[in-house]
């Protein structure tokens, strides 16, 4: 089992495979090299992106993440407000702060190399950190040949997780799950889980809470649920707030705010509440300001991933303001219950856009979300399930092509499609008896066999579908267009 503290990962927009992931990276590579020299010795370094890291790059802020991390902040600490000021030394006078520490000249027209025309076999999202301690013999050319260095290979293997290439290379090892003994419920996949639970008569919840406490006291996890809860919240409330348009030359107006205001001002009019889907125009409101948040850099949860960060938050707020049973400790076993899919999904398919596209993606947190729900409003095991796989099944052969290579459109109307579709599948499993044609097992190993077959230029290279689409309205200058920090 994938823990919470894995799945559920505080970060930044607007990628968590792309801007999360390669952030996380950077801060790895910055660890090891420390551990094998004196930063003072380092004259250069490089920077390599292969595959889709470099096809839709710079659209989610790659370079940047990775020059931050470079700096040493963190996904989960950096205050965005202030992330240009920390990238001007930079781009105006060429200067990288190592850890902040040691500075050296950094040239990003010359040191970062976008290889999107070569995919290493391991993952479609990978890239090369490499620091040069001397150069005596040095071409002018900037070639490694003679030159010092130490150097790693990373994968950001969606969600902000993270490997090696000695990872790569043991798939046996979860990077994610240290061996510490063995969990006291196991489980590989649905039918396992289901017999884990109906065995010792817990719910997924609880036997998720179990496992979790293997690792950790009860107090660190429910401590970080509330944490996890709490940005949640406030990336729905900065959404909701915040006007004007996002960034990267698509000039997508934020919708959530003017939203918001027409919905409150409507409240306490007759129509209104006779209206019976007033509460589905909620969800779309809680969704769009996440992802809104989101491809404006600002702060959320990977949940499992940016591109589908407002889905399990829009269901959450869907629980909280329209179910009068709400309760702090029920949103703690939404999460829970999410993580049990999340888990099964990530271990056998994918939760990657660049991987399997964006099935894996809106359609992960669809299931997520649509087996929590299931879980708050009553239901059995057995129709949590049926539930998820109903939120997976009718997302299958979901494409990853956003417009300009910015988590924009379509990703941010898609999430609220996904919300509202989540919560349809939870109840429409709640209305059954958790019988199904279609296990969810069946369903994520087709999610994965349709990954597997679908055209590389659905797989967030820019390359097909939407993401090829411009008229008028797209300027050509917008492709490629960093994430603008200072309107976080």
């Amino acid at each position: 089992m994938i823990s919470v503290f894995d799945l559920f990962k505080i970060g930044i927009g607007p990628s968590s495979s792309h801007t999360v992931g390669p952030m996380v990276a950077a801060n790895t590579f910055l660890a090891a090299l420390q551990s094998q020299v004196d930063l003072a010795s380092v004259q250069q370094i490089e920077v390599e992106l292969f595959g889709s890291l470099a096809a839709t790059g710079k659209g989610h802020a790659t370079d940047t993440a990775i020059l931050l991390g470079l700096q040493g902040h963190k996904p989960n600490t950096i205050d965005t407000r202030y992330s240009e000021d920390y990238l001007a030394p930079i781009y105006n006078e060429q200067l990288l702060s190592l850890a902040g520490q040691h500075n050296i000249q950094f040239d990003a027209e010359r040191d970062i190399f976008w290889h999107s025309d070569i995919v290493l076999p391991y993952h479609p999202n990978a890239l090369t950190l490499r620091a040069i301690f001397a150069d005596p013999a040095a071409n002018s050319d900037h070639t490694t040949q003679h030159r010092a260095t130490f150097q790693q290979t990373y994968y950001s293997i969606g969600g902000g997780f993270v490997i090696n290439e000695a990872d790569a290379d043991n798939p046996e090892v979860d990077p994610a799950n240290p061996s510490i003994g063995a969990i006291p419920y196991p489980f590989n996949n649905a039918e396992e889980l289901l017999k884990q639970c109906q065995t010792h008569n817990l719910s997924i919840s609880e036997l998720v809470m179990a496992n979790e406490c293997h690792y950790r006291s009860s107090e660190e996890v429910v401590a970080y649920l509330d944490d996890i809860w709490a940005v949640m919240q406030a990336c729905v409330s900065q959404g909701c707030q915040t006007a004007g348009v996002l960034p990267g030359g698509l000039n997508v107006k934020r919708r959530a705010s003017a939203l918001y205001q027409q919905l409150t001002l409507e409240l306490d009019r007759p129509e209104a509440k006779n209206d019976r889907l007033q509460a589905m125009e909620w969800i779309n409101l809680y969704a769009l300001a996440v992802n809104e948040e989101n491809a404006n850099g600002g702060k959320v949860v990977t949940a499992p991933t940016n591109g589908a960060a407002g889905i399990i938050p829009a269901v959450l707020h869907y629980y909280r303001d329209f179910d009068e049973s709400f309760s702090v400790s029920g949103a703690h076993d939404f999460l829970l219950v999410a993580t049990a899919i999340g888990s099964l999904i990530k271990q056998n398919a994918s939760i990657s856009g660049a991987e399997v596209g964006c099935q894996g993606e809106v359609g992960s947190a669809c299931s997520m979300a649509a087996g929590a729900l299931a879980h708050i409003l009553g239901g059995s095991v057995a129709q949590c399930l049926n539930a998820a796989e109903i939120g997976i099944e009718h997302n299958l052969g979901l494409t990853c092509d956003p417009i300009a290579g910015l988590v924009q459109v379509p990703c941010i109307e898609r999430n609220a499609m996904a919300a509202v579709k989540a919560i349809n599948a939870a109840r429409l499993a709640y209305r059954g008896n958790g019988e199904h044609c279609v296990s969810l097992d069946k369903a994520i190993q087709t999610m994965k066999q349709t990954g597997e077959d679908m055209s590389d230029k659905y797989k967030e290279t820019a390359r097909g579908g939407l993401a090829v689409y411009a008229d008028s309205r797209i300027p050509t200058a917008s492709i490629g267009v960093t994430v603008n920090y200072s309107q976080c």
